[in-house]
């Protein structure tokens, strides 16, 4: 079985420049506009209030949790509402303590700077990093061998904002700099369901209420997926129904020619879970094994793939290995084995 990655699907591991511009257009501005998350932008309000009564820097965040829950869209949030610039960067851009010191240094005070996957940055920026974060002071090395010398660099107060969908592969001396860490969850039909009504009035689609918990529920609890569905069916009603308000009857046409199921899985979590069904007998199955077979790479299951399906019950984790549930053996209208573990799980 082979399942080559569909750039085109919306849990694609990587973003398009237009995929990203796109976005960039939906996303909420201020901490009233953000929708869910409720416990976390709860706290940030109150971080927010303190430190702006304070005249300070606001404590460095951290944000971990799958793609596309607005990890970004928090930072930018975060930016804007202290008033404040937002550089942003992705960890494995930063190769060298020069490439961190280039970007502190130019940091006026207060400002955000956003490290997406921070969990990915090489050991040795790691480290530069520290004294930035406690005490906003840099150590640099300059020069080489026996004239090499020590330098010590005054910052301005900043706030780092971290982002990692592997909190797992945080070192615990770089996590435990964080003033405030917060993990994002998956979000409810009914929350989505409001983010695709507001994204729908920004690009001028007419969405009714049907229509949004149709892709809601399609959308893997994502926002990101939601409003990625949301211009597929745009365009599939451009072309289909001119004229009409997309309801639930457009929007199911519309994804299903797009391989997008009513329980949200595509063509690669279909493959994935018929993998483990049909070639290892429901589990248990490592996953080299499972990236091997379906000519995938094992970061990308990991983190793309496996956490919605695990949170969702068609998947378990063991310490053997991957495992399927009932619900996954049913989702294809398979007979659960009798006396299987899998008969068992739910």
């Amino acid at each position: 079985m082979s399942a080559p990655r569909d750039p085109d699907s919306p849990v694609a591991a990587t973003a398009t420049e237009d995929e990203v511009r796109f976005e960039a257009s939906l996303r909420p501005e201020t901490l009233d506009d953000y929708v869910g998350q409720d416990t976390v932008r709860d706290n940030l309000r109150v971080a927010i209030a303190a430190a702006r009564a304070r005249g300070d820097a606001l404590d460095h965040v951290l944000l971990s949790g799958p793609p596309g829950l607005g990890k970004t869209s928090l930072a930018q949030i975060l930016a804007r509402e202290m008033g404040v610039q937002c550089r942003k960067t992705q960890g494995p851009a930063i190769e060298r303590g020069g490439d961190l010191a280039a970007l502190l240094s130019d940091l006026d005070r207060g400002d955000v700077l956003f490290i997406d996957e921070i969990h990915a940055l090489p050991r040795k920026v790691e480290e530069i990093l520290y004294p930035a974060m406690e005490d906003f002071e840099l150590d640099l090395i300059v020069g080489q061998g026996p004239t090499a010398r020590s330098m010590r660099l005054a910052l301005k107060p900043f706030t780092l904002v971290g982002a990692t969908t592997r909190a797992g592969m945080l070192n615990a001396p770089l996590r435990d700099r964080f003033g405030a860490a917060f993990r994002l969850e998956y979000y409810r039909v009914d929350q989505l369901a409001r983010i695709l009504s507001r994204s729908a009035r920004i690009l001028g689609v007419e969405l009714d209420a049907s229509g949004a918990g149709e892709i809601a529920r399609r959308a893997r609890g994502t926002p990101r997926i939601a409003n990625r569905h949301l211009k597929w069916v745009r365009d599939f009603a451009q072309v289909h129904h001119p004229g009409r308000p997309v309801d639930a009857a457009t929007a199911a046409r519309a994804l299903e020619q797009n391989r997008v199921d009513p329980a949200g899985l595509e063509p690669m979590d279909h493959a994935i879970l018929l993998a483990v069904l049909d070639r290892f007998g429901g589990g248990p199955v490592g996953v080299e094994s499972l990236a091997a077979l379906l000519g995938e790479e094992r970061e990308t299951i990991e983190g793309v793939y496996e956490p919605f399906l695990v949170q969702s019950g068609y998947l378990e984790r063991t310490p053997r290995g991957r495992v399927a549930t009932e619900l996954a053996w049913r989702h294809f209208g398979r007979e659960v084995p009798v006396g299987s573990r899998q008969g068992r799980l739910l």
